[in-house]
């Protein structure tokens, strides 16, 4: 299992798949961040539009389907929507109208954790009251976790998130492989990078070894950034964390500490949403734990595809049913 989504669209686009012995099978993991926001975020960011307050995502977030809306459709009803690059942008706009809330919709793996925490530092250095986070941040290994302890779970080694281990290091997943003793390769993201990952995996299960390797060394260090971790772990601390398609999953998010509560949109506002639904025949939880593959949906290229997206894999940049629906019909 590759736990990236770019990882599974490098794969896919590169026509990798196909050039593997038939013996080595990729299972797409749950390594979307946009995939894996669950409907209930989405929900609550619809709603702070519709009360007037003014909406801050990245463009990857702003037509996953809700239970009746995106983002994008709460601008086309006159919801103020502002598409950025950076949450630092989000803290320039509060300072901007400072007669109006803005909330910037904090989303990912730990890979953006840290610019998402200094917008935090930054904010309250100027002391902006109008600025907070919907935050939905999600862990890698508690999902990787969960994946192993499913009893549908087949997966004997993993291509760890290059990106992640970017700025959380390799440290934290020894004891995952010694635990469930299954290799741990961390990869990038080009066809070389990844092929050369999937190499030294197939050497170690044929070895009948299980540590972590880091394919990945012109980024990756052991440590990783010790920076960007200590402002992380400034402004949030380890919490529970739903996942769309997967329920709640035990200390697999990051939530806003207690001092940091007026910067977090879901404690400072009254936000009211019915239970959020999924589409009746929509296996996105199936396709993140890597049970299905998007071509064994029913609805695949059929009701479901990026015009009218049933589920978030499907419209998400990094999600396995878009990289399918774009490169391998």
């Amino acid at each position: 299992m590759e736990m990236c989504g770019g990882q599974t669209h490098s794969l896919v686009k590169n026509g990798l798949l196909g050039l593997l012995p038939k013996n080595v099978r990729m299972i797409h993991g749950p390594g979307c961040p946009v995939c894996v926001t669950p409907i209930s975020l989405i929900d609550k960011a619809v709603s702070l539009m519709e009360k007037g307050i003014i909406m801050c995502s990245f463009g990857d977030m702003v037509r996953v389907p809700g239970s009746t809306k995106s983002l994008l459709d709460a601008k086309a009803e006159g919801g103020d929507l502002r598409i950025l690059y950076s949450p630092l942008e989000a803290v320039k706009i509060a300072e901007q109208n400072p007669d109006k809330e803005v909330v910037f919709f904090a989303v990912g793996f730990e890979t953006t954790a840290p610019s998402n925490a200094l917008s935090v530092v930054h904010a309250q250095k100027l002391g902006l009251k109008n600025f907070s986070l919907l935050v939905s941040h999600v862990l890698a290994i508690p999902a990787m976790e969960s994946i192993l302890d499913d009893e549908l779970c087949n997966i004997q080694a993993f291509l760890g998130p290059g990106h992640v281990c970017t700025i959380m290091g390799l440290i934290d997943y020894r004891p995952l492989a010694e635990q469930y003793q299954i290799p741990i390769v961390i990869a990038g993201f080009e066809p070389v990078d990844l092929l050369r990952a999937i190499y030294h995996t197939v050497s170690q299960l044929e070895k009948g070894e299980y540590k972590v390797e880091n394919c990945y060394e012109r980024l990756v260090k052991e440590e990783g950034n010790t920076r960007a971790k200590e402002v992380v772990n400034h402004i949030f601390e380890i919490g529970d964390q739903e996942w769309r398609g997967m329920g709640i999953i035990p200390n697999s998010g990051m939530v806003m500490k207690e001092q940091f509560w007026m910067f977090d949109a879901s404690r400072k506002f009254d936000i009211e949403t019915s239970q959020p639904k999924l589409q009746s025949n929509c296996i996105v939880g199936e396709i993140l734990r890597g049970l299905k593959k998007p071509f064994e949906c029913p609805e695949f290229a059929k009701g479901c595809n990026p015009t009218h997206p049933h589920g978030a894999p499907m419209v998400s940049s990094e999600g396995a049913c878009a990289a399918y629906y774009h490169y391998s019909r």
